[in-house]
């Protein structure tokens, strides 16, 4: 699996040999080198190609942080978590989890893009270097960060030569007759100081322009908008020169478009632009070419994401375009229809998540977090919007729960609660989420703080639909903390709301694999069975996975307890990929659990502990401690007893490290690689065990597992151990 998340070059990269070579040094003798220079000289082209470079050094663990697209210095912490590719379902702030994950790592971080934040990223860095010795960091900014240790490399602008060579393939690939080195283009990049981005700006006007009408249209530039920056760097003036020269090039339309993309935050596709940017002064029908145009003259650039085509305004570009947009004083405006856009995208993305679009939501979502942020920044900034805010962030509750964002959805929903909206509906919702939230990351008192407010506030305001949320919630809570009869009192209650209201969702559906949770482990487990069928069912229907998943649990638990192995397995492993897909670390990290006691009934011992041991980094983000319900550790309990037994304590601590040192993907990638056994029961040695109660309460202190229950099938194979 790749552990780099390093974007591929889409066309080669030119020159800069001795600049390469020097870099790739100071990163052989320092761990901190920040790449300075002025905006489009090349800084982020560069720093890519030398990470690249260093991936064999690094064992290919080699990951980027974009930070340009961020305006909340709180929110980079979070930006790291994500970039590493962590999931964090604890109360631990953003920052521990990074110190713990790299504490052993040797590992190479892109920090692109941190300027307008150096005054969090610089102490970030600081610490994770002093905890992290492993951890390199390559930072690319407009500035230092004045950390100890740093090796500042300021990037200059291209050699002649280079820079000749770069305008000539730049020009080709837009498709402009043959540049050749003559004094002309010479000119033309020695006036353009060498600066790359300035250079393919040029160059993606070739085909229109010849080199000498550019130097005369250059010419008027200069002049006029030199005059506007008098106290600037040259190469500040410079740059502004070649973007406003572009600008100038471009028509009426194209600069107005230019300007309304400014507001976007992140990658965008084409139905956004044609909202957020539409109107009487540029037709929706328009915004297609117009877009077209700027694509090809290098002022937006295209990318592709996993949900789909869709594009990036550049940094520097976007800045010179957010002026012009301020000094037509539409900012506001197109601010608040980006955010009325990404509210919409928000709905959309709920009401799809009960879909068999689920997985393309997930997608979708991920691509679009840069701008929901954006929208929940904007609509906090505005006491007038305090009701948009709570709605939004309560929208987004399958981005929080369902995709491993525990701790940002947290983020949000904490700052949107604690402002007085008056809009009692988006309240309700954001109080149910984030007790939701809060049970999943093992803060009881939070939760029931949230979830006792809503109740209390809904039944006020006669909002039946929020006081059941409130209360399938606080049964939710009941079921983690072990009181099975609390759990099925209250969940039930939920459910019965749930039908008389006519709702129906993952999350009702979720109710019910709960409330079978519940009778399972209070011993009615084909009660549980039954439950979990009919949600099999409608889950296939309407194409829902994520709740699919956790009913997959349920079913895979009965069928190990009758020894059907074949079935277990196969039921985890659709469970595993699923809730893989999704981020979804807590039913992740059960479902693996249970698989090494299958494993262990299967008769491989040596597997079950490398299974056990690679669920406890897992843990850790989940936090076994919070999250500790002895019926959910069950399976954990009873594994690393028979395993233990079997294997004895040294060969089964030496199992259960190797499976610690596994990253989570090797770990579903074993995981679904592992053959399925025979269909008499298993291999041969398989340790068939006489099938348990189902899991009690910690409070029972029975031990799944150690007794046969009267009437149940005879294992295969010989008695378990111990």
């Amino acid at each position: 699996m790749r552990r780099s998340n390093l974007p591929a070059e889409l066309n080669r990269f030119v020159g800069r040999a001795a600049e390469q070579a020097e870099l790739a040094r100071l990163l052989g003798e320092s761990r901190l080198v920040t790449v300075v220079g002025v905006g489009g000289v090349g800084k982020t082209r560069l720093a890519l190609r030398a990470a690249a470079g260093a991936q064999k050094r690094y064992g290919d663990d080699v990951r980027l942080a974009e930070l340009a697209p961020l305006r909340d210095p709180d929110l980079v912490e979070h930006a790291l978590v994500e970039a590493l590719g962590l999931t964090d379902h604890t109360l631990r702030a953003p920052r521990e989890v990074l110190l713990e994950h790299l504490a052993e790592r040797r590992l190479l971080l892109v920090l692109d893009g941190f300027e307008h934040l150096v005054e969090s990223c610089a102490p970030l860095v600081r610490e994770l270097l002093a905890h992290a010795p492993g951890l390199t960091v390559l930072a690319v900014g407009r500035r230092p960060l004045r950390v100890a240790g740093e090796a500042v490399f300021t990037l200059a602008p291209m050699a002649e030569e280079d820079a000749v060579t770069l305008l000539a393939e730049r020009a080709a690939e837009a498709g402009a007759p043959v540049v050749h080195a003559h004094d002309s283009v010479r000119e033309l990049c020695r006036r353009l100081d060498g600066i790359p981005l300035a250079l393919e700006l040029a160059a993606g006007r070739l085909p229109l322009l010849s080199v000498e009408q550019m130097l005369c249209r250059l010419d008027d530039r200069f002049r006029l908008l030199t005059l506007g920056t008098r106290g600037a760097l040259p190469r500040h003036q410079t740059l502004r020169t070649a973007i406003g020269w572009s600008h100038e090039l471009c028509t009426p339309e194209e600069r107005l478009l230019w300007a309304r993309l400014s507001v976007f935050a992140g990658p965008f596709d084409l139905e956004a632009v044609e909202y957020v940017c539409g109107g009487p002064e540029l037709s929706s029908d328009r915004i297609l070419d117009l877009l077209g145009d700027l694509l090809a003259q290098s002022l937006v650039a295209r990318e592709d994401t996993p949900a789909g085509p869709g594009y990036r305004i550049l940094d520097t570009v976007a800045a010179y375009g957010a002026e012009w947009l301020a000094a037509l004083g539409d900012t506001e405006r197109l601010r608040r229809r980006h955010r009325d856009w990404y509210m919409g995208l928000a709905t959309w993305c709920e009401l799809e998540w009960f879909s068999p679009r689920q997985a393309e939501v997930a997608a979708r979502t991920d691509a679009a977090l840069p701008n929901l942020r954006a929208a929940l920044d904007l609509c906090l900034e505005l006491p007038e919007d305090a009701h948009l805010a709570q709605h939004l962030a309560g929208t987004l509750w399958f981005a929080w729960v369902g995709c491993g964002r525990l701790s940002e959805g947290r983020h949000w929903l904490e700052r949107a609660v604690a402002l007085e909206s008056g809009h009692e509906e988006a309240r309700l919702k954001a109080l149910w989420v984030l007790g939701y939230v809060s049970i999943l990351q093992g803060d009881g008192t939070a939760a029931v703080a949230a979830l006792h407010e809503c109740g209390e506030r809904a039944r006020a305001s006669r909002n039946a639909l929020a006081e059941a949320y409130a209360t399938h919630r606080m049964g939710c809570l009941a079921l983690l903390s072990d009181d099975m009869p609390r759990a099925e009192e209250l969940i039930g209650r939920a459910l019965d709301a749930y039908r008389e209201l006519g709702e129906l969702n993952s999350n009702v559906l979720m109710g019910q694999v709960e409330l079978a949770m519940a009778r399972a482990f209070g011993g009615d487990l084909e009660g549980a069975v039954a439950i979990c069928r009919e949600v099999r069912e409608v889950c296939e229907e309407r194409g829902e996975r994520w709740t699919r998943a956790y009913a997959l649990y349920v079913l895979a638990f009965s069928a190990w307890t009758r020894g059907a192995y074949v079935e277990a397995r196969k039921l985890l492993a659709e469970c595993v990929t699923i809730n893989h897909t999704f981020r979804d670390l807590v039913g992740l990290v059960l479902a693996i659990e249970l698989l090494a006691l299958v494993t262990m009934s299967e008769g491989d011992p040596a597997e079950a502990a490398v299974l056990q041991g690679a669920t406890v980094p897992v843990w850790d983000t989940v936090g076994i401690q919070l999250f500790g319900s002895g019926s959910f550790n069950g399976p954990r309990t009873l594994c690393e007893q028979l395993a233990g037994e079997a294997l004895g304590a040294e060969s089964y601590a030496a199992a259960f490290r190797a499976g610690r040192g596994l990253s989570l993907d090797a770990v579903v990638e074993r995981v679904l690689a592992h053959r399925l056994v025979p269909a008499d029961g298993g291999p041969a040695g398989a340790v068939a065990h006489a099938a348990p109660r189902p899991f009690r309460t910690a409070r029972s202190a029975a031990v799944p597992g150690t007794r046969k229950p009267a009437g149940s099938p005879t294992g295969k194979g010989g008695e378990a151990a111990g």
